[in-house]
């Protein structure tokens, strides 16, 4: 009998989606096997950003609102039965050695929709080269009372300082209200070296205008500001990947952008699971594709340089 309910089941890339019909995204609608057919849709332009990666993942076994009761969790480590086009890598952490998922195919993305998994974020380094990240991310957070004009102003300043010191950015939406710039890496620098430098692009910004920005991360004390979150880059912190969904009602997405679609009268809001398949096949090229053949290394004396500033 379990046999045959699973031979029923539609198939998206070869694996079984349970429970198709359940409703994950209530406001819009959106069904479990519509998020599987989002997943499969996107994964050419999504497997180059979390390909090789450990993830960390956010299941909502019950959708977005829980109704089941079950809510949203993090999940760091991998304890649960995962479908097999899901790798598992094992990694040493500080006092134990956990075991995280990868994906490297359009099955595997389809794997974490049948899992439960609403979000997708991803280590700044690969399993072939774990102490050496081939990124640093930016990460801008606004409090509650700051416009999206202001983030869009912090991530051009942040594309200018470094630019003044010869490094290429690129900028993408969180799926939430804040903008990832992100320095694509050649992997020499290591977990130590990247996050210092994170932390002085954010020391510098707080110096230049402390009204604006904060690196506090204290409700109270951020509130009105910009928080550039740094420390994305410590070993096992992770980011929201390209083209991952957020575990919110709207169904919201984390897009790359080209600098130059940064505008005041386009809110991160406007791109969703319903909207971005239009915005793809209007374009019709990656808006980051520069970014796979830009190899960069942190300059020796950057560190130093921004802690002048």
């Amino acid at each position: 009998m379990a046999r045959a309910a699973a031979d029923d089941r539609p198939q998206i890339r070869g694996v079984g989606i349970s429970h198709p019909d359940r409703v994950i995204y209530p406001e819009l609608k959106l069904t479990k096997l519509d998020l599987a057919r989002y997943y499969e849709a996107m994964a050419e332009l999504m497997l180059p950003h979390v390909a090789d990666r450990p993830l960390t993942l956010v299941r909502c076994p019950d959708g977005v609102d829980g109704t089941g009761g079950s809510g949203c969790f993090y999940m760091k480590h991998s304890k649960l039965w995962a479908p097999p086009a899901l790798r598992r890598v094992r990694i040493r952490e500080k006092t134990k050695v956990g075991e995280y998922l990868v994906a490297d195919s359009a099955a595997a993305l389809v794997s974490l929709v049948q899992m439960g998994i609403l979000e997708v974020h991803t280590w700044n380094s690969t399993c072939a080269d774990l102490e050496r990240p081939n990124r640093v991310v930016l990460d801008i957070d606004p409090g509650e009372s700051v416009r999206w004009p202001a983030v869009i102003a912090a991530a051009r300043l942040i594309r200018d300082l470094l630019r003044g010191l010869d490094l290429v950015s690129f900028v993408k939406t969180t799926g939430g209200r804040g903008l990832h710039v992100v320095v694509p890496l050649a992997p020499r620098a290591d977990w130590t070296e990247c996050l210092e430098f994170a932390k002085a692009i954010a020391l510098a910004l707080v110096r230049r205008d402390p009204r604006a920005f904060t690196v506090d991360f204290s409700k109270e004390r951020r509130s009105g500001k910009l928080l550039i979150d740094y420390l994305r880059n410590n070993r096992t912190n992770t980011s929201v990947a390209a083209y991952s969904t957020r575990a919110n009602p709207a169904a919201t997405v984390s897009v790359p952008l080209e600098w130059r679609e940064l505008s005041a009268s386009r809110e991160p809001g406007r791109y969703t699971i319903a909207t971005i398949a239009n915005r793809v096949a209007r374009r019709g090229t990656d808006p980051w594709r520069e970014y796979w053949t830009t190899k960069q290394d942190l300059p020796r004396a950057a560190v130093t340089a921004l802690n002048r500033m």
